[in-house]
């Protein structure tokens, strides 16, 4: 198995373009996050209000729903392009040649891509949290890392990356190709929550709650400030719940279908 993640190791950065998408998406987050915190501490100092001051959240500038949403196709991507990547290429036969144990490239796949990608959650989290607290920090109404919450907003997007590159894995070993790959992407992790966001009834409302994107935000959100409460909220026990069923899911998928379909 070691040698197997390390030739994985190889696959992946031996694309320049790979180790590139990261760290512009990285830096392009980050940059999301501050420009956010930023803009509303110019606000205060305009308006010199202390009512202004008072509706500032300053968990939401740190976690942008628009911002990791971009995290979360970028970790699809990769995770995706691992898959179908050498299966348009033709190189999965020569994979399969050398290890005939399909079920173990496969693993070495998950193993890796879940530890650079959480790896760049984790980095992207605490980068995005620190750097938008120190700005907000400027006007005494920054987080500190302890604070309530804090700790368990980082965790849940540091968690995301991962998550996303698994779904994007099974997709990819499905599909094998790789338009079809990435607009089933894009369908599944952003489309089909925003249809399924209303609250009208129970079963739409259940299904939106059980996609990454709302359990994420969910466990995001500041205690301190909590939301107005929605008609069927998630809970934190489920949202967790959501992330390790879908990455859980994501992992057989992935396995059987290596396994059992030809190349």
């Amino acid at each position: 198995m070691n040698r197997l993640i390390a030739a994985e190791w190889i696959k992946l950065w031996s694309l320049r373009s790979t180790s590139l998408v990261l760290l512009s998406g990285a830096l392009v987050i980050i940059g999301i996050t501050a420009n956010s915190a930023r803009s509303n501490v110019d606000l205060i100092r305009r308006s010199g209000s202390e009512e202004q001051r008072s509706f500032i959240d300053p968990m939401h500038a740190a976690f942008m729903p628009d911002a990791f949403q971009i995290l979360m196709l970028i970790a699809g991507s990769v995770g995706a392009i691992t898959i179908f990547g050498e299966y348009t290429s033709g190189l999965i036969r020569t994979t399969f040649a050398a290890i005939p144990a399909r079920h173990e490239v496969a693993a070495a796949k998950i193993i890796l891509i879940a530890a650079v990608m959480s790896v760049l959650g984790a980095a992207v989290a605490a980068a995005s949290f620190g750097i938008t607290q120190a700005i907000y920090g400027q006007e005494g109404v920054g987080m500190p890392f302890g604070a309530p919450g804090t700790a368990r907003a980082i965790a849940a997007s540091a968690l995301l990356a991962p998550l996303s590159a698994l779904v994007g894995m099974a997709l990819g070993a499905m599909i094998r190709h790789a338009t079809g790959t990435m607009v089933s992407l894009v369908g599944l992790l952003f489309l089909l929550p925003a249809l399924v966001r209303g609250e009208t009834y129970r079963w739409v409302a259940e299904i939106g709650n059980a996609m990454p994107i709302s359990a994420w935000s969910a466990l995001t959100d500041n205690p301190a400030r909590p939301d107005h409460p929605a008609k069927y909220p998630v809970t934190l026990a489920e949202a967790w719940t959501v992330f390790g069923a879908w990455a859980l899911v994501a992992v057989v998928v992935t396995v059987l279908v290596v396994r059992r379909r030809d190349v």
